[in-house]
């Protein structure tokens, strides 16, 4: 089973992100229903691993806070795009929230997240896009932004990997109450 830890997205917010599809050749977009904002990959996880993994997310703790999309952004590899997302501001709450769930999770035995965590939301990933087209894409919409979300909940989610792209399911959702700590 292939594991991540994630915001679930309101549905008027997956709505309003999937009217940002189209206009961009070499585009796949992700399925409105799978619009999520990543907060920790695990990955494959055999051997009772995920009960494990369930009691160190039981125990990440803090209060509900909110988060405001503002921009569209991309990730490239060695020069070229491969995925074209909208950002989140930046948020003390939200990144306080990522670091306890890494905290549980490496003492879980998983290796460290050593990758710069980068909030934001996968609109689309990419295959031959070219500069100009990506470029004028985000010209377009430089403007983006959208009403605050409140965040309740962390979400364990399963990806299922297909040859239509991935399709996640949730597998448990932690309330977000009290303090963080």
């Amino acid at each position: 089973m292939r594991l991540f830890v994630g915001l679930s997205l309101p549905s008027d917010l997956r709505t309003g992100l999937a009217h940002l599809k189209g206009g961009l050749p070499g585009a796949r977009w992700i399925d409105e229903d799978n619009l999520h904002m990543s907060l920790r990959f695990i990955g494959d996880v055999t051997g009772g691993d995920e009960h494990d993994i369930d009691l160190a997310l039981q125990s990440v703790t803090g209060a509900p806070f909110e988060v405001t999309l503002s921009g569209l952004g991309t990730f490239d590899r060695r020069g070229r795009v491969h995925s074209v997302w909208a950002g989140i501001e930046k948020n003390e709450a939200l990144s306080a929230l990522r670091d306890r769930i890494e905290s549980a999770l490496v003492r879980t035995g998983r290796e460290p997240e050593h990758r710069k965590f980068t909030p934001h939301i996968t609109l689309a990933r990419m295959k031959n896009g070219s500069a100009e087209a990506v470029a004028a894409y985000l010209e377009s919409h430089a403007g983006f932004t959208a009403p605050a979300v409140l965040v309740e909940t962390v979400t364990l989610f399963e990806s299922h990997l297909s040859h239509t792209g991935a399709q996640y399911s949730v597998l448990r959702d932690y309330p977000l109450q009290g303090q963080g700590k």
